[in-house]
């Protein structure tokens, strides 16, 4: 038992440590930039987008009853998983990452935003 705790304290630790260079305040403003598409939070529903609670560790095109694109769903068979890396490269280019993708943002261009945005949403995990 004292073996989980341990490793629950860590996966926490892991999550927390590897988007501290953000600021999840100015991340929230960033979101603005999501919101019409995608919903995080307490009773977040799937939009345009999919909801993103719990997005940190998920394999793409995988949240049920949401209509993901063939490439997205390909992506997450992969074996992709949503992580820092990930994210960063989907948000700077979302169609360089994922070519299919029906996404129509263009991307995140200050690489702070980035930064803010994935502060913010490992914050509300």
């Amino acid at each position: 038992m004292t073996r989980n705790i341990v490793l629950g304290l860590l996966a926490s630790l892991v999550g927390t440590v590897a988007f501290a260079e953000g600021d999840p305040t100015a991340g929230q403003r960033v979101f603005n930039k999501c919101k019409s598409c995608h919903q995080i939070g307490e009773d977040a529903q799937n939009r345009v987008g999919p909801q993103l609670n719990q997005i940190i560790g998920r394999q793409p095109g995988t949240l049920e009853d949401f209509r993901y694109s063939d490439d997205m769903i390909a992506l997450g068979e992969s074996g992709e998983i949503w992580n820092e890396d990930s994210l960063t490269q989907f948000l700077t280019k979302p169609r360089d990452f994922v070519a299919g993708t029906t996404m129509s943002f263009p991307g995140l261009r200050r690489p702070e935003d980035i930064e803010n945005l994935l502060a913010y949403l490992t914050s509300l995990e």
